[in-house]
């Protein structure tokens, strides 16, 4: 029996927690932290309801009664770091150090140790963006031709693939989402702890985290949540005993719990305690004590399930093996026979003999993992970059995703795989013939995260609550001369100054419009028809192009995406540059003047693939417009080269690309973007991709997908965003409102999303895009792909003035569900145009006209 020192415990409540826990009931914060306060006996029978837990997910993951870890290398890439955490001696201060960062040759001489030694990981730690505080290490960036610590990182960690074959595991601190992008291609795995979600320890004076930006647990929660997006295979934990409350320890593995819930990727939690250090600030605070760190494991594993990896540091537990086993861990983590632990060096880890001994001694054998989990090493896509496989696979048993422990890291090219072509090439066609095979991806279940998540953080739109305000019409309609203030005022600003509805101080009357119905609608409808006429006169145009899709392979799990495809169901397909080429060219020859090209983020395109596809078109047809790549596209292309957005889009811009489209925004507001779209950019990066493309003269267009889990509040968020881009560059062609598809979308599949905008949500979009982006952007296009033909003509007679292209293909709204064709000539345009009582015009991509 475990001794019974430690907190002071409720008896009752801790014998009704350990009955329920007991019996697989959903505990909650009061009741798990209760637990924590377990000892003598009632500890003992924690760790038994735990030990089952454990058991139970080692017996379901097909190694019953397997404990690992990782035989590696430590790398202290640079112990310099711009935060200040009272209980750190990793960092420390420059005239310590012989070098801000320890160059490359001493990176491939720890590795190459490590490798002759058998390792297999090597751990990349370092402190955060340490050039942000320390003049010496922006300046050895600098003087060697880096703009960053985590340009730094990069390449050694490629240095390190290639000359031994260690597989890098990242720990830099905090990251973004476009930075974890750009790593990925690198590393099987990253890792950052969350330590606590006590906001206090970061934010009061005295705290072991007051002082370090990069500590405070809103932004590292947004740090696990973009790692779940970008699908990395990802470590984090929690550091007990410094200072945080039981009920505040237990929150953050509730947070832990409910980001895994969300995206799958947490391949690791680590229960560590905090042991005191001298030249500290914490040097006279007492260490976590053994029992509670115990208790934490435990309540860990009845928190997080039998399917969690769960590991405890095993050089910081002073020799208790036996009883972390007991709680519920099922991994050592990282030990190395060759370099110490540079976070903890006073505390050596274990000899490996010694580990397994001990491990063997409480019933279980001890395997060597990889640093990536074998979950996902048997997974595959989307968790490892294809250019790592090559590495991966030389060391993991295919069998079981653990290591081979005989095998010896070897260094191997980091390259490209080999292209593959093929699958469903004639989708574009046999869609509207024989449709899609199945209404939804066989990994339904999974690949979009857990469901019940995604519902708990869909945007549910406001309800009237008061007589006025924007709540009280964001979510009905209403219609003027029934009192409404707002209404009324909306209607005249839309008469006579359009653009001052963006403005905040009128954001109740964008709001109101937003919801106009009935007579209050069509004075909308009129009002944004005049704004038209004045804007661009009486022409719908047009324009004769072709869609390209040149793959539909993505495992990003944007969750609103029928198109998206695994490289392995039965409508994936990829087409080859030449394949690509020849629909251009076809084309041409059918008298278009465009091509837009837009693809799945398919891991297995290789970097130069985008550059290739536009000169290929170039070379066949000079003369044809490239409209080509969404912001999402760009984004993690130049991610994957480690290149900056502008150097890519430059690099583009010299291949040939003339425009780009300004698709992948859907809703710019994060707070429903997350749940629309899983995985996709985030809005700052699409502002950035945008913005970059306009300051290097490259054009796009700009679009809003709506009527899914969104509302009007965040429709006005958007038409905000879009106005300030186009004040700043005016690059903005047009603006497309896309009206949600739903029919196959998996986010309505799974019942979360609704079935599209309505008829009155239509109208009231495409007439307040004229509206709100009045003075900025002038030309405003229907989908007919998404409204028809009566649609679209009803709408050019509410403020749109173009029909947007012939297509002659179109696979992405037709595989969500779309019953309106894939492909309209140009007399079906005109056809369209004269129901709307207006004459038609072709035009070229960027609004100019088509001499007959």
């Amino acid at each position: 029996m475990v001794d019974g020192s430690g907190p002071v415990s409720n008896e009752a409540g801790v014998r009704r927690a350990l009955r329920r826990a007991a019996a697989g009931r959903a505990l909650d914060v009061e009741e798990a932290s209760t637990l924590l306060t377990a000892r003598g006996a009632a500890l003992d029978e924690l760790l038994d309801i735990a030990g089952a837990i454990r058991d139970a997910g080692l017996r379901d993951a097909g190694r019953p009664g397997v404990v690992t870890y990782s035989k590696k290398v430590f790398i202290p890439l640079t112990r310099l770091c711009r935060d200040r955490c009272h209980y750190c001696t990793f960092a420390t201060v420059p005239h310590r150090l012989p070098a801000a960062f320890l160059d490359r040759d001493e990176v491939l001489e720890i590795a190459r140790a490590g490798a002759a030694q058998g390792c297999k990981e090597a751990l990349f730690t370092l402190g955060d963006r340490p050039e942000e505080r320390w003049p010496a290490a922006r300046q050895w960036l600098d003087e060697r031709g880096y703009e960053s610590t985590l340009d730094y990182l990069r390449a050694c960690a490629v240095a390190v693939l290639e000359e031994t074959g260690l597989l890098p595991h990242l720990n830099p601190g905090v990251l973004s989402w476009s930075e974890l992008q750009r790593l990925k291609p690198v590393a099987p795995s990253m890792g950052m702890m969350l330590e606590t979600t006590a906001t206090r320890l970061w934010s009061e004076p005295g705290g072991p985290h007051y002082g370090s930006p990069d500590k405070e647990p809103a932004v590292r929660l947004r740090v696990l949540d973009d790692a779940g997006r970008v699908g990395v295979p990802f470590t984090t934990g929690i550091l007990i005993g410094i200072g945080e409350t039981l009920a505040e320890r237990v929150e953050a593995i509730f947070a832990i719990r409910r980001a895994h819930r969300e995206y799958g990727h947490l391949q690791e939690v680590i229960v560590q305690n905090f042991r005191a250090k001298p030249d500290t600030a914490m040097r006279s605070m007492p260490d976590a004590e053994l029992h509670d760190l115990a208790a934490t494991v435990a309540v860990a594993r009845v928190l997080l399930g039998p399917k969690a990896r769960i590991q405890a540091p095993p050089n910081l537990i002073a020799g208790e093996y036996d009883l972390l086993l007991r709680a519920g861990i099922d991994d050592w983590g990282g030990v190395s026979p060759v370099t110490p632990d540079h976070v903890n060096p006073e505390r050596p880890w274990p000899q490996l003999d010694e580990l397994a001994a001990r491990t063997a001694g409480a019933g279980f054998t001890l395997r060597e993992r990889l640093t990536i989990y074998p979950e996902y090493v048997r997974a595959g896509d989307p968790w490892l970059d294809p250019r790592l496989l090559p590495h991966v696979g030389a060391l993991a048993d295919p069998a079981t995703g653990l290591a081979v422990e005989s095998a010896r890291p070897v260094g191997r090219p980091w390259q490209e795989p080999d292209e593959a072509y093929g699958g469903r090439t004639d989708l574009h066609v046999t869609i509207d013939t024989t449709g899609r095979t199945a209404d939804r991806r066989g990994d339904f279940d999974h690949v979009y995260g857990d469901w019940s998540e995604v519902a708990a953080k869909a945007v549910v739109p406001p309800t009237r609550a008061a007589a006025d305000g924007p709540a009280a019409t964001a979510g009905r309609s209403v219609t003027a001369g029934v009192g409404d203030a707002d209404l009324r005022a909306g209607l005249r600003l839309a008469a006579q100054d359009p653009a001052a509805l963006l403005e905040p101080r009128h954001a109740d009357a964008a709001l109101a419009l937003f919801a106009a119905d009935g007579e209050a609608l069509d004075e909308l409808c009129r009002t944004a028809d005049d704004l038209r006429r004045d804007a661009v006169g009486d022409d719908i145009t047009y324009v004769v192009n072709r869609n390209i899709n040149f793959t539909n392979v993505c495992y990003v799990g944007c969750r609103f995406c029928a198109f998206a495809q695994r490289e392995r169901d039965a409508d994936a397909y990829r087409l080859s540059v030449e394949q690509v080429a020849d629909r251009a060219e076809e084309a041409w020859q059918a008298g278009a003047s465009e091509v837009c090209l837009q693809g799945g983020i398919d891991p297995k395109l290789p970097v130069t693939g985008y550059a290739d596809l536009i000169r290929a078109i170039k070379a066949r047809v000079p003369q044809l417009h490239v409209h080509a790549f969404s912001p999402m596209e760009i984004a993690t292309a130049a991610a994957k080269a480690g290149v900056s957005v502008r150097e890519w889009l430059s690099g583009l811009r010299e291949a040939g690309l003339d425009t780009i489209p300004g698709t992948a925004a859907e809703i710019l507001d994060d707070e429903v973007r997350w749940v629309l779209t899983k995985g996709k950019l985030p809005t700052a990066a699409w502002v950035e991709v945008v913005s970059t493309a306009h300051e290097l003269g490259i054009r796009s267009s700009s679009t809003m997908m709506y009527g899914h889990v969104d509302h009007p509040g965040q429709w006005l968020t958007h038409f905000r965003v879009l106005a300030g881009i186009q004040d700043r560059t005016g690059g903005f062609t047009e603006f497309v409102a896309l009206p949600f598809v739903h029919t196959n979308a998996p986010i309505y599949l799974a019942g979360i999303a609704r079935p599209g905008p309505t008829w009155r949500d239509n109208r009231a979009v495409h007439a307040m895009a004229r509206v709100l982006l009045h003075g900025r952007i002038h030309s405003i296009q229907c989908s007919w792909v998404k409204l028809g033909d009566e649609g679209s003509a009803e709408l050019l007679r509410s403020g749109c003035n173009d029909l947007g292209g012939t297509l002659m293909e179109e696979t992405i709204s037709r595989m969500a569900g779309s019953g309106n064709g894939s492909a309209r000539t140009e007399e079906q345009l005109r056809a369209i145009a004269a129901a709307a009582g207006r004459p038609a015009r072709r035009r070229t991509t960027a609004y100019g006209h088509v001499q007959a």
